[in-house]
């Protein structure tokens, strides 16, 4: 539903829980053309743009053997601190918008989408044409996230319960929602989940007149 006074490229959200599967789907979108900007890698860019500020911040033993900052070291400043997360927040967000909006300026034309854990906080959000949502059962995603991340299970269940307003953040804004179903994990159900993926995808540019 493309707002009435935008002007550029139509954008397109990407979103979805920790381990749903969104990063796949938005290589399933680039498969099509589409232009994709990872705003979770371009969260590391944006560290490492404000590294004074947040070594200023955070002190200096946030700094690797290479010089730069160390997100390790760095998550462990703020994990499980509301107060130190939003800190550092507030250093990153501005950084990585604007990197953002930069890319966003350099798409000449045709759409282009935003892949961003935290979409909703994106300076673009409010001009985005449509948003896909990317889901997965609870169980999927557990598995995903522990052998992707190898975390113990408390440390992944406090994550997914970070994330329990996920959908109301979206749900609110007038803008067309899809929900797309990742539910292969491994093996044969992989292979023939990616056709029925394929062509919920296809289904949906379908629908808003997107030429792949």
């Amino acid at each position: 539903m493309k707002k009435i006074f935008d002007t550029g490229p139509r954008i397109i959200g990407l979103t979805g829980m920790y381990c749903a599967g969104k990063n796949y789907v938005a290589r399933l979108l680039e498969e099509r053309g589409l232009p994709v900007l990872d705003v979770d890698t371009l969260g590391h860019r944006a560290i490492a743009v404000e590294k004074e500020a947040i070594v200023q911040r955070f002190g200096p033993e946030i700094l690797g053997e290479d010089g730069a900052v160390d997100r390790r070291a760095l998550g462990t400043k703020v994990f499980g601190s509301p107060g130190e997360l939003a800190a550092l927040e507030g250093i990153v967000h501005p950084a990585a918008n604007r990197l953002t909006e930069n890319w966003i300026a350099g798409i000449p034309e045709g759409p282009c989408v935003i892949n961003a854990a935290l979409l909703h906080r994106s300076t673009a959000f409010s001009r985005l044409d449509f948003i896909i949502i990317v889901q997965a059962p609870l169980l999927t995603r557990l598995l995903r996230a522990r052998r992707r991340d190898g975390l113990p299970i408390l440390p992944l269940i406090r994550r997914f319960k970070s994330q329990r307003k996920f959908m109301s953040q979206y749900l609110s804004q007038n803008t067309d929602i899809y929900r797309v179903n990742n539910w292969g994990y491994s093996g044969i159900d992989l292979r023939i989940h990616r056709g029925a993926l394929e062509r919920r995808i296809d289904d949906i540019l379908s629908q808003e007149g997107i030429k792949r």
